[in-house]
């Protein structure tokens, strides 16, 4: 009952003191309110990554040959770094070749759902009838679209009877389409195609058009000067352009029933160590999105804790703002205390009632501060370009710390209060 009468006792003070109290808690509100929007802008930037590196492939595994080290290798985030001693070139005897890739779906067949592999082949232009479109090209197996979020809008992608027949057929954007056949996809199936790579030219015929989607946050100027991807048989590619045999780098998309991704990339390192074991010069290294994902949202969270503790200082010059009023309050209510002692108040009575009285005020204040943090926290993720996601722990933190705070810089107002002696009291004018 005592402690209920002294919160109404409380917010009786603050009701009494309207402008005051706003004033005091300014800073609670600006301190807490500043660390609110910093963790909110931090968990939609979170939240936006994460989404991004799902729809990038959350269960692919990316191998790739990497330059072996002198010194210890240390695993971190699913990469191996170190320091390197030498500066080989990539010779065909050191790449991953298709015998190896064989050997690891067969001895993992229950984990790997697909195999993507592709080589970039070169940049130049495709055309037809004079008119010409920017195209990068890459050679693909028909896996390869297994391991990419790639929206098919007419027409089929690569075949497996495409690679087994080295057939010369392409996939095109619908940007392509859009230069050389005025975006009349249906048209444009089956149609030659001149591509004019490194001056070398050839003809394929368009099997398929893709969605095109822009990872730029500037708008192109024009879609015609755009370059885009376009598709071709791995087999064509390497023969068309007398490639090494094997790959550098290759994606394997896991299979659901794979729990951990990260473990799996570890498996796949073993499988394929006693290959490289008598190459000086490369080894296998393996990355995955959630190693990334944990990398990248673990250093967004290093830097907001950061700002927030910076922005939280300001909650100290809260605290000492909460303090003086309190010091001004014992001063004004001197008589009051005076007449509580003389019927028989205690002094835990009078240190608990200011107490009460400072940590409401620090609560307000907090409680203010979170909703202002939440205002400001959603329009800069909505600057940004990102869903509001509000951080529940850091509001529940902030009203428990700023609780924490009017207890802090209440007890010596509240003790000095206390200490009172009671006839003094009631004779201070």
């Amino acid at each position: 009952m005592l402690i209920l009468e002294n919160v109404k006792m409380a917010f009786g003070s603050l009701r009494a003191n309207k402008m005051r109290a706003l004033l005091t808690m300014l800073g609670i509100i600006i301190g807490i309110g500043a660390v609110i929007a910093i963790m909110t802008v931090s968990s939609s930037l979170t939240t936006s990554i994460t989404d991004s590196f799902q729809d990038m492939g959350a269960n692919n595994v990316t191998v790739g040959l990497k330059q072996t080290t002198e010194e210890e290798t240390v695993k971190a985030n699913g990469m191996r770094f170190g320091t390197s001693g030498r500066n080989a070139s990539i010779e065909e005897e050191d790449r991953i070749t298709d015998e190896m890739i064989g050997e690891l779906k067969q001895e993992y067949s229950d984990q790997i759902d697909a195999i993507a592999l592709s080589e970039s082949i070169s940049s130049g232009t495709a055309g037809t009838g004079g008119v010409t479109s920017n195209v990068s090209v890459t050679g693909v197996n028909a896996d390869y679209f297994e391991s990419t979020q790639l929206s098919l809008l007419a027409g089929r992608k690569i075949r497996e009877a495409d690679l087994k027949g080295n057939k010369k057929v392409i996939m095109v954007s619908d940007l392509v389409i859009d230069n050389l056949y005025d975006g009349d996809m249906e048209s444009a199936l089956a149609q030659p195609i001149s591509l004019n790579l490194d001056g070398v030219y050839s003809t394929y015929y368009i099997v398929g058009v893709y969605k095109y989607e822009s990872n730029s946050t500037v708008s192109e100027e024009s879609d015609s000067d755009v370059t885009t991807s376009a598709y071709i048989p791995l087999t064509t590619g390497k023969e068309e352009n007398h490639m090494d045999e094997g790959y550098t780098q290759f994606t394997i998309v896991t299979s659901t029933d794979v729990e951990s991704v990260s473990d799996f990339a570890d498996q796949v390192e073993t499988f394929f160590a006693p290959y490289y074991n008598s190459n000086e010069d490369y080894e296998i290294s393996t990355s995955t999105m959630e190693s990334m994902t944990e990398s990248m949202t673990e250093m967004i969270r290093t830097v907001s804790i950061a700002i927030a503790f910076i922005a939280g200082i300001s909650l100290l010059v809260g605290g000492i703002g909460v303090m003086n009023i309190m010091l001004v309050s014992v001063t004004e209510r001197t008589r009051e205390i005076g007449t509580r002692k003389a019927l028989g108040a205690k002094n835990s009575s009078i240190r608990l009632q200011f107490i009460i009285e400072s940590m409401i005020l620090c609560l307000v204040g907090g409680c203010l501060g979170i909703l202002t943090g939440l205002l400001l926290g959603a329009i800069a993720a909505s600057i940004l370009g990102y869903a509001a996601a509000a951080p529940v722990a850091a509001m529940v933190v902030a009203v428990v710390f700023s609780m924490a705070i009017g207890v802090f810089f209440g007890y010596y107002p509240a003790g000095k209060a206390a200490k009172l002696d009671p006839i003094e009291a009631l004779r201070y004018e």
